[in-house]
């Protein structure tokens, strides 16, 4: 089922004319019961009864409106032209909105790709760009359009962790752009059946389950701790290496392999660190 754009007739000039019919019909109406003429008088009666059911044809379309028409069932096109209109009276009209509209999913409970509960909502923008299809393909293309959101977020949330594990991973949380584009693709292939174009597909809310919150949280802390540390401990020894080798190359002291060693220990213990060390000076001998 495709859309078949048909034309109509202007709705002003149609319903002057069918108001002059009914005046007309009125004033037959009345000539015949003046002079007493029944030819007249019934001609003036099915003059108004035809301009009466020709009103029947007229119809409103707004902006960014369609109006499906059909004949006993059958599909006969579609009216898109603004404005009052006129078709034929036996046409049975069906009004579809073509403006952008949007709404928000509420908040979903599914298990991620690492199997760990969490909660995500989307707003999705639509639009019905065929309305023969939004009409006959589907018995409510608003509730289709609902639910088939819901279960391509919920089969998008499946297929990503929440957090990147691993370099290069698509995760839902650091990458926006990738999901909201597959969420896009994955509505835009379950709506065009019913004659719905997606036009912008964004996660609006993405959060673990509260059961789990805490613990996500803690994990979270210590892949930062650890992150942290990390750098700092390969910072730390850099600067150890560059204080080994300026103090060689300057030839301000010569130390032996054991008091490299100790002096290894001291900078790491001092570079790394949480707290500030508190220095403890010799004053004897080196050995």
């Amino acid at each position: 089922m495709k859309e078949n754009p048909i034309r109509s007739t202007p709705g002003i000039p149609m319903l002057l004319g069918l108001l002059a019919v009914l005046g007309f019909g009125a004033y037959l109406i009345y000539t015949g019961a003046n002079t007493g003429s029944v030819a007249w008088t019934v001609l003036g009666s099915v003059v108004m009864v035809v301009g009466f059911f020709c009103l029947f044809g007229l119809y409103m379309v707004e902006p960014n409106q369609a109006a499906v028409v059909s004949l006993f069932g059958k599909y006969v096109g579609t009216v898109k032209e603004n404005g009052l209109r006129w078709n034929n009276p036996f046409f049975s009209k069906k009004k579809v909105s073509q403006r952008v509209r949007n709404f928000e999913s509420g908040k979903l409970k599914v298990n991620e790709l690492d199997g760990s509960p969490i909660e995500i909502a989307a707003v999705i923008v639509w639009q019905v760009v065929d309305s023969a299809e939004a009409v006959y393909n589907v018995d409510d293309y608003e509730s289709f359009v609902h639910i088939q959101s819901e279960s391509a977020l919920r089969t998008m949330a499946t297929s990503y962790p929440y957090d990147q594990h691993e370099d290069g991973q698509v995760a839902l949380r650091s990458h926006a752009a990738e999901i909201s584009q597959h969420l896009e693709s994955e509505l835009s292939e379950r709506l065009a059946d019913a004659g719905v174009e997606v036009l912008n597909a964004r996660i609006s809310h993405l959060a673990y389950a509260p059961e789990i919150a805490q613990a996500m949280l803690q994990r979270q802390q210590a892949n930062a701790i650890i992150a942290a540390r990390t750098r700092i401990v390969a910072g730390a020894v850099g600067m150890v290496e560059m204080a080994l080798a300026e103090l060689q190359k300057n030839g301000v002291v010569q130390l032996d392999e054991e008091r490299k060693a100790q002096m290894v220990s001291n900078l790491l213990v001092v570079l790394c660190g949480e707290r500030s060390t508190q220095p403890i000076v010799n004053a004897g001998t080196l050995y």
